[in-house]
């Protein structure tokens, strides 16, 4: 893991089309701006992490397993 240090109005750029800059720090807590092409998906972690496993499950269930079957 990359860790850098960043001051509020100060940004990093990913792969020449991510730029993630610091908007606000309060606290403990940063708030972060983000300009990303349409088509990147920009997800919080906690929220990602539910999409892996809601998929997971889904791929998962008793009635695909059944529909694979049937293939």
């Amino acid at each position: 893991m990359l860790a850098l240090s960043r001051k509020k109005n100060e940004a990093l750029v990913i792969n020449n089309n991510i730029e993630i800059t610091v908007l606000e720090i309060k606290g403990e807590q940063v708030k972060l701006g983000i300009s990303a092409p349409k088509n990147v998906p920009i997800y919080r972690k906690e929220v990602y992490v539910q999409i892996q496993e809601s998929n997971q499950e889904a791929g998962n269930a008793k009635g695909l397993k059944e529909l694979k079957n049937l293939l």
